[in-house]
């Protein structure tokens, strides 16, 4: 009897490296390849530009291949209970702590019983390098990644979505991939916050940095990232300036305007009642809603209405009113906000909104109410959580720190041992 062979594919395209495993593969028995649905390679890899089911049929197609098996986890358990392989062939390239919990959680699953690991050497050519660039471009691509979001939102749970300021900090949320335990873990999408923009810039959170400087924000990210973005819009400023915002947007390939319903100069949520800030009326703000969704020219853009009154404490059913009338007006997505440190009021904010709407997304930002977890956001009904400026907050004080201890030792070595290498962020640089 045939020894059974198991390989994972986690690709769009097979190239000469995937055919070189399938040969070796054919060399220990009969060969069933793995294909990893959708869900799951967003969490290890990247956004397949493929379906699963599009998936399966390309490698039926593979000469060699007995059969095809739709994997649904990263982790091999399944595969093993289900398909009991003599043989799991891989390639060998477990260079990060991703992979190496993958290649444990095999290892330990074949010794149970006797299995093996077979380690194939990971293919170089310029023509496999050729095909991993020319996927990672197509991902780029302005009316791919605007689709995107939508996509995401109904293939996981809760949408993971962090701040990015610069093309460093979009590569940093683009390539960070966490093993724990069992599971594997990435960010989805990107937020380009206007506090975060401004604040890198030294320029204050007042709206004062324009839409021109804050688009190449976005395209500095863009050039280099892969993953949906959605834009921080502010008030969106004037209804007959928001059309055009959102248009350029659009166009840019951006996924989601976020605007909140507030007038006049500008003030950080955050503040609350501390400072002066207006709230704007439910008829203006539908108004300016409706012409930026009538400007629109694809079904993918989303416009998500932002909505202020927990923060500037005019109470729960204002803001529920607020929220049926935006998604009335074309709201594709509606965003509450607190900064009270518990979640409770904006966990009682979306029990009651699902009480009567089931299907518009629901975007939060733990920010001040940071203990809450994904999990629970998304028991409640949270489509999207944003970390809106968790990387901004990070990068300074470690900066100052480092300036610190140049100035208090007159050189840099005892700075050096909590720096990275200059090594280590090149390879973050990919060359194209």
């Amino acid at each position: 009897m045939s020894k059974k062979v198991y390989t994972c594919f986690c690709t769009d395209v097979i190239h000469e490296g995937h055919l070189n495993i399938i040969r070796e593969a054919e060399k220990l028995g009969d060969v069933t390849v793995g294909v990893l649905t959708d869900s799951e390679m967003i969490r290890y890899n990247r956004f397949p530009l493929k379906t699963t089911e599009e998936r399966v049929e390309m490698c039926r197609e593979i000469p060699g291949v007995k059969s095809v098996y739709i994997q649904n986890t990263i982790m091999y358990d399944q595969v093993v209970k289900e398909l009991n392989p003599d043989y799991i062939v891989h390639g060998d390239n477990w260079s990060d702590e991703s992979m190496k919990a993958i290649k444990r959680n095999i290892l330990e699953l074949l010794n149970k019983y006797g299995g093996k690991l077979v380690e194939i050497p990971y293919t170089y050519s310029p023509e496999v390098e050729k095909t991993d660039r020319q996927t990672r471009q197509k991902l780029a691509m302005p009316e791919l990644r605007r689709a995107r979001l939508k996509k995401l939102m109904r293939l996981v749970p809760i949408v993971k979505v962090c701040e990015v300021h610069s093309g460093l900090t979009g590569l940093i949320v683009e390539k960070t991939v966490v093993a724990d335990g069992e599971a594997i873990d990435q960010f989805e999408a990107m937020w380009i916050s206007s506090l975060c923009d401004s604040t890198d810039k030294g320029k204050p959170d007042i709206e004062l940095v324009d839409l021109t400087s804050r688009f190449r924000t976005i395209n500095d990210v863009m050039e280099v990232t892969t993953k949906p973005i959605i834009f921080d819009g502010d008030t969106g400023g004037l209804t007959e300036h928001f059309v055009y915002t959102v248009r350029s947007l659009e166009r840019m390939g951006v996924s989601a305007i976020i605007i909140e319903d507030k007038t006049g100069l500008k003030k950080n949520s955050l503040f609350g009642t501390e400072v002066q800030q207006t709230q704007d009326s439910i008829e203006n703000f539908c108004e300016k809603i409706s012409a930026g969704k009538k400007a629109q020219l694809s079904d993918d853009f989303m416009i998500i209405a932002r909505i202020e009154s927990l923060i500037l404490e005019q109470g729960m059913e204002d803001a529920l009113k607020r929220a049926h009338a935006y998604v009335e007006a074309g709201a594709d997505g509606i965003m509450i906000h607190s900064r009270r440190k518990e979640p409770d009021e904006i966990l009682l904010f979306c029990d009651s909104f699902r009480e009567t709407d089931k299907e518009t997304p629901i975007v939060v930002v733990p920010s001040s109410f940071n203990t809450v977890t994904e999990k629970e956001l998304s028991d409640h009904g949270v489509n999207i959580v944003i970390y809106a400026n968790q990387l901004l907050r990070a990068a300074y004080p470690a900066m100052e720190n480092a300036a610190k201890s140049i100035l208090l030792h007159h050189r840099a070595h005892e700075i050096d041992r909590s720096l990275m290498s200059i090594k280590e962020i090149i390879t973050l640089i990919d060359e194209f």
